[in-house]
């Protein structure tokens, strides 16, 4: 990859194989290309580059090494804060008015 239209033609078919995750340019003179992914098939990508850009040669292929989970300290369980009561609420109360004697001897009304 001599000129920039070459290296981005290689990019480009680089970044249409399936699986991958990452494209990425090394070398000194930024003429080798790092893909990163998970089942690329590195014979088909070689024979695609091969094609459209020209002269291609495969350097390494490794496995990426699995990120192990970070283990965790629980966290204390969360204790509920009960706000004071500022005030008293007010009390409604209701008593009955009865007369023991009714002053009008009329029972009808």
């Amino acid at each position: 990859m001599n000129d920039a239209r070459s290296r981005r033609k290689a990019l480009e078919i680089a970044v249409s194989v399936p699986g991958v995750i990452s494209v990425e340019l090394h070398g000194d003179e930024k003429n080798q290309i790092a893909v990163t992914g998970e089942g690329i098939d590195s014979t088909c990508l070689t024979v695609k580059i091969r094609k459209k850009v020209g002269y291609t040669e495969l350097v390494s292929v490794t496995p990426i090494p699995e990120k192990k989970p970070d283990e965790k300290k629980p966290e204390p369980p969360v204790q509920p804060f009960v706000y004071p009561c500022q005030y008293q609420p007010s009390q409604i109360c209701w008593t009955a008015v009865r007369e023991p004697h009714p002053v009008d001897p009329c029972t009808i009304m």
